[in-house]
C-alpha cells in the first residue's frame, strides 16, 4: 500500500466532518482559522521533517511515495497536519451544543 492510498480515507473524513460542520455557526471565522494553523503545521512540519530525515532517524521506501518532495520531506507527510487543523475545528464545533433557538447556518459577527 502506498502513502497516498493510506492519506485518502484521512482526507475523505476530513472533508465530510468539516463540510456536516459548515451548518454551525462561525464556519467562515472557522475555516480561516483552520487555514492559518495549517499553513503554520506545513512549515513546521517542512522543518522538522527535514531536519529528522536529514538526520536519517527515519526513512521512507520509495516504493511506497509520490516521489514529490519538499527538501527531504515527502508531499504525503503534509497530509496530517492539514487534515488535523481542518478536521479538529470541525469536530469541535459538532460536538458543541447549539445556542437556544438556533435552526440553521449563520455567521457569527465580527
Amino acid at each position: 500500500m502506498t502513502y497516498a492510498a493510506l492519506i485518502v480515507p484521512f482526507v475523505l473524513l476530513t472533508v465530510i466532518v468539516t463540510a456536516l460542520s459548515a451548518r454551525r455557526p462561525g464556519i467562515r471565522r472557522r475555516l480561516t482559522a483552520s487555514a492559518l494553523a495549517a499553513i503554520g503545521l506545513v512549515l513546521l512540519t517542512a522543518v522538522f521533517d527535514n531536519v529528522m530525515i536529514a538526520l536519517d532517524l527515519f526513512t521512507y521506501p520509495p516504493e511506497h511515495l509520490s516521489g514529490l518532495r519538499i527538501g527531504l520531506a515527502p508531499l504525503e507527510d503534509f497530509s496530517y497536519p492539514v487534515c488535523a487543523a481542518f478536521l479538529v475545528p470541525a469536530v469541535h464545533a459538532l460536538l458543541t451544543p447549539r445556542p437556544a433557538g438556533h435552526a440553521g447556518p449563520e455567521e457569527d459577527a465580527p
